[in-house]
């Protein structure tokens, strides 16, 4: 393509302040070649076309948690009573699907990621549906492959064979775009050893990770006590009887840390039931934080504790989850769900969590931002802004508008992905 010169009444750079009456440039291969003030850039640029945009642009969004392949379970898992019950009727209803439905819905969600601006996820998968469609779909980002089980043999075993099965599955990879790592799926249903070799393998390859963590209280009542409704469901599903399953007594995120798994390139997610002693560790330790509000808010009815990180210096990213637990694969409207419940929290901060904090949290600088050689794709939403209204503002008040890729990313391979055979 040629070169680009986009004037728009509001530019979101991503990694900065908004500002009215911006222009960005793009080069042939996509990258971002400079980002200003109109007055600034324009007669820098004169031998360019000028393409008005009446609206906002911003670079591609990054959804840092999503379970893509989990898309067929859609309106089959009721939520409001708790993780338990909502994790119960997941594992009950997923084996009943027809693969020709699961293929369907997984193809139609990548396409929704793409359509909403998605430029880079960080999907956790159990068998590696989504890869393909993603690859298709022009997203890139992480495969995040899990890892569980509390017998200790079996599941050391299983790290054994994840990459087994991937090369099973894939003849070669897909696309460089998408990184791959195991990963453990919680500290519950993952025995204490395999969290550690998984972690550690992860740091020996220079590989991003991530962990469910801090999620519900069920969770904290069996780390720290060995008791609650995780128990019941233990004993019922997995046919293991509590009182022999050994916990730390310890809360998750000081379970986390023991484990090694505070660390800058381990997604913590969710942590909706972090406390403000727990969070000071995250903190201090610099671990990417992603949360999923929507999602929270469907299973268990409450939200992150958006604010107490913010004191603290967290800088969170955001994920929607899978549609079994959420009504889109929208990260932008993650957004939006905390600009209505936390209207104190600058609508430009709530926009760079779903941008920038992303990319930085999968360790992708190339995405997320209008930076001098990024390539992160440009979106427009068009409209008008309303008098004093800022281009965050705008954004988030029109979630629901088409949004146009004015340059689609450009798939490339970058220094901190690991190669593929």
């Amino acid at each position: 393509m040629r070169a680009r010169l986009f004037h728009a009444d509001g530019v979101i750079p991503g990694d900065g302040v908004p500002f009215l009456d911006g222009a960005v440039v793009v080069s042939q291969t996509g990258a971002i070649v400079e980002v200003g003030k109109a007055t600034d850039v324009l007669p820098r640029h004169a031998e360019l076309n000028v393409e008005r945009i009446r609206g906002v642009v911003f670079p591609g969004l990054i959804n840092a948690h999503t379970h893509v392949e989990l898309s067929a379970m859609r309106g089959k898992v009721p939520g409001g009573a708790g993780f338990v019950p909502w994790v119960e009727r997941l594992v009950t209803t997923r084996p009943e699907l027809d693969e020709s439905e699961v293929d369907e819905a997984v193809e139609r969600s990548a396409r929704d990621l793409a359509r909403y601006g998605t430029a880079a996820v960080g999907e956790v998968t159990n068998a590696l549906s989504a890869v393909g469609a993603l690859a298709r779909n022009g997203i890139g980002g992480w495969i995040f492959h899990e890892v569980f089980g509390v017998d200790r043999a079996q599941v050391m075993k299983r790290i054994e064979g994840a990459r087994s099965e991937r090369a099973e599955r894939f003849a070669s990879w897909p696309t460089t775009d998408l990184a791959y790592a195991p990963a453990p799926h919680t500290l519950y249903t993952t025995h204490p050893d395999a969290v550690r070799e998984l972690l550690a393998n992860a740091r020996n390859e220079g590989l991003v990770t991530s962990l469910h963590l801090a999620e519900h209280p069920a969770e904290r009542s069996a780390l720290e006590s060995g008791e609650g409704p995780l128990m019941g469901w233990y004993q019922q599903r997995l046919g293991l009887d509590p009182a022999k399953l050994t916990w730390p007594h310890l809360s998750p995120v000081a379970f986390a840390e023991q484990l090694g798994a505070l660390d800058p390139r381990v997604l913590l997610v969710h942590l909706a039931d972090a406390r403000p002693e727990e969070l000071d560790r995250v903190a201090e330790k610099g671990s990417p934080v992603v949360l999923c509000p929507r999602s929270n808010l469907y299973i268990e009815s409450r939200l992150p504790p958006l604010l107490a990180m913010i004191e603290r210096g967290i800088e969170p990213a955001l994920g929607t989850d899978s549609l079994a637990s959420n009504a889109s694969l929208d990260v932008l409207a993650e957004a939006r769900a905390l600009a209505d419940r936390f209207p104190g929290v600058p609508a430009a901060d709530l926009v760079t969590m779903a941008t920038w904090n992303g990319a930085q949290a999968l360790s992708r600088p190339d995405l997320g931002r209008f930076a001098p050689g990024t390539q992160p794709g440009v979106l427009a939403v068009e409209g008008k802004l309303a008098a004093g209204q800022g281009p965050a503002h705008f954004l988030l008040a029109n979630v629901s508008k088409d949004r146009r890729w004015l340059v689609r990313r450009a798939k490339i391979e970058t220094p901190t992905l690991p190669s593929f055979s």
